[in-house]
């Protein structure tokens, strides 16, 4: 019997090896896929992401003052940076009438420090930029004066 055992432990043996190397060459089969499609669309498929607009002319507009909440004032003066595919100098009606929007009857506190200042400068540039149709690629503030 021993000698039927040991027979039977041979046969299994290279079976098992078979089906182990059989598994690798799948998994280097998929991997090798994966990593072709995966480096054809990285090669092939472009740029993920538009190049950045190039800055072409700054328009300054001129001041308005806005009410704020509690009887408060905010004096404004944007300028707008357009990109050099701008057909024309953006009229400013849209960017101040956004502006206006954005920061009417807003509490002092809203504004006053940095970091919510630039907070409501980025909503303001997304909102332009959205409305000027990439024409306008930033905003400056060059007055912000509360009382």
């Amino acid at each position: 019997m021993a000698k039927e055992e040991k027979a039977a432990a041979e046969e299994a043996e290279p079976k098992k090896n078979s089906k182990k190397k059989l598994i690798i060459i799948l998994a280097a089969v998929v991997v090798l896929l994966g990593g072709g499609a995966g480096g054809y669309f990285a090669f092939f498929s472009g740029p993920s992401t538009p190049p950045p607009p190039k800055p072409g002319k700054v328009v300054s507009l001129d001041a308005i003052t806005l009410n704020l909440a509690d009887g408060h004032f905010l004096k404004l003066k944007l300028s707008l940076q357009a990109t050099t595919t701008a057909k024309e100098d953006p009229d400013g009606s849209k960017a101040l009438d956004i502006a206006i929007s954005e920061f009417s009857n807003r509490a002092v506190a809203e504004l006053s420090s940095n970091a919510a200042r630039d907070k409501a400068k980025a909503q303001l540039r997304e909102k332009i930029n959205k409305a000027y149709e990439g024409e306008v690629m930033d905003v400056y503030f060059t007055e912000f004066v509360m009382q």
